[in-house]
């Protein structure tokens, strides 16, 4: 049994929580919808509202690819369209994108249960540290992972396990705070408990398998990370 295991079975506690980005701190998701309908439509991708949800969670670079194999293209790479879509969501997302309700707050949270916080995202490390700059909310993370640095993207717990390692955290003690479904499924296989915020209700019936569901980060409270200590 792992050292994270034998605490969170004796009652002893969780000792990290991690948190996404697009969807969950900022809302970021009309961003994305815009900046890929934009780009993609333009290359004769019929993308809608609902039809982005289908990538949602991925990183940019899968999801341009999800596209290419159904609606091929001719001129610029994936490669190119991946920056282009990256450089229009970034202009968003510097212009107007908010923080999600109780973002804040939810750190504030956490700190004073002295636990460990970090962040582990599908999107750039350019865009990260943008938008975490941007709020002054750099300082709050001990560990800032992108996905671009692993092989694969969400739903695989490469992102997960590699910021648990940067905390020297074992994963069994650590709680992912996710909006989407790739990204709960991650933290999962990860060995994490999880914290679903949806972007949208009713909820995907997926999100049963969490550990927990709550409307906003509002919701997140010392009592709600208490019961998350409980064996499972």
């Amino acid at each position: 049994m792992t050292e994270g295991a034998r605490h969170l079975r004796s009652g002893i506690g969780l000792r990290a929580v991690i948190y996404d980005l697009d969807g969950l701190l900022i809302d970021s998701e009309p961003a994305w919808m815009q900046a890929e309908a934009e780009i993609l439509g333009g290359l004769g991708v019929p993308l809608t509202p609902e039809r982005c949800l289908e990538t949602t969670g991925l990183r940019i670079d899968e999801a341009v690819a999800h596209w290419a194999e159904r609606y091929p293209w001719s001129g610029p790479t994936r490669s190119e369209v991946v920056e282009r879509i990256l450089d229009r969501v970034l202009h968003i997302i510097a212009e107007r994108a908010p923080l999600k309700p109780g973002a804040r707050e939810s750190l504030t949270v956490v700190r004073r249960a002295g636990m460990r916080i970090a962040l582990a995202s599908s999107s750039s490390l350019s865009l990260i540290e943008r938008v975490l700059d941007r709020f002054g909310l750099r300082a709050e993370f001990e560990a800032v992972v992108s996905a671009e640095g692993e092989r694969f993207g969400k739903p695989h717990p490469g992102v997960y396990l590699t910021t648990a390692a940067r905390l020297g955290v074992d994963p069994a003690a650590c709680v992912a705070l996710e909006d989407s479904v790739n990204g709960m499924l991650a933290a999962r296989a990860a060995g994490m408990r999880s914290i679903v915020v949806p972007e949208r209700w009713p909820v995907d019936p997926r999100f049963s398998s969490a550990d927990s569901v709550i409307p906003t980060l509002l919701d997140l409270t010392p009592e709600l990370l208490r019961q998350l200590e409980r064996p499972r």
